[in-house]
């Protein structure tokens, strides 16, 4: 069961990338191309509809929301497109994470971290 959940993870992340692909495609119809940014952003952004430490709720979105959303955004997408977009996103989340772009993203919030903390210890003075 733990197998299955992890290979329906992998295809709902193809598919988010899929969308994101649609949303950029000027072959895409416009309606779908709207419907795909919307849920593909979504499903990207660190914000969610309901906050994930709300119990049981905060993981309802996760759960439901995004893969309604793009269930229906693929329907609108003509099924040779989608595949040719899947493929894409097939390769694009097989290709190697890049650990230099991970190490930004720590610096950064490690210098914003120390820069709150010196604004902080500023003000108190």
């Amino acid at each position: 069961m733990l197998e299955a959940a992890k290979r329906w993870a992998r295809l709902l992340k193809r598919d988010v990338v899929a969308l994101y692909l649609a949303a950029r495609s000027p072959l895409t119809p416009w309606p779908a191309r709207v419907a795909a940014a919307c849920v593909a952003a979504y499903a990207l952004s660190p914000i969610d509809l309901i906050p994930d430490f709300v119990p049981v709720l905060g993981y309802l979105d996760d759960l439901l929301i995004v893969p309604l959303g793009i269930w229906l955004v693929i329907r609108m997408i003509p099924a040779e497109q989608m595949a040719g977009f899947r493929a894409e996103a097939a390769d694009i989340t097989a290709k190697p994470r890049s650990m230099a772009g991970l190490a930004f993203i720590v610096v950064v919030w490690l210098a914003a971290i120390a820069l709150a903390g010196w604004w902080v210890l500023t003000k108190r003075g």
